[in-house]
């Protein structure tokens, strides 16, 4: 029987179930929520750099979305306070898409 004691998606239970299997599950307290949220965004994170096509990169990241959203709520934030945020600092200071890569600053 696999062991996975891991934070996964509300639906995965009823998707296990639907096969055929059993699982057993626990709810978390709010700081192993969090705790395990974070843990949750570096395995995404390392799904993300092993993907091998560009459909595959999407999908995760969605699933990296799916929990940066969750621990923004953690922290008692809504996703729109994070994306005007994310708008503020993208005014004030600019996105990404420029491509712009800083070798170095010098004193004049």
């Amino acid at each position: 029987m696999p062991v996975y004691n891991k934070l996964v998606r509300d639906s995965i239970p009823q998707v296990i179930e639907s096969t055929g299997k059993e699982c057993r599950t626990r709810i978390l307290e709010d700081d192993e929520y969090t705790h395990e949220l974070r843990i949750k965004l570096k395995e995404e994170s390392e799904e993300y750099f092993s993907a091998q096509s560009p459909q595959e990169s999407l999908e995760e990241l969605a699933d990296l979305l799916e929990v940066i959203r969750a621990l923004a709520a953690t922290h008692g934030f809504s996703w729109e306070q994070l994306e005007g945020i994310r708008e503020m600092k993208a005014k004030e200071r600019g996105g990404f898409q420029e491509k712009i890569y800083l070798i170095d600053v010098s004193e004049v």
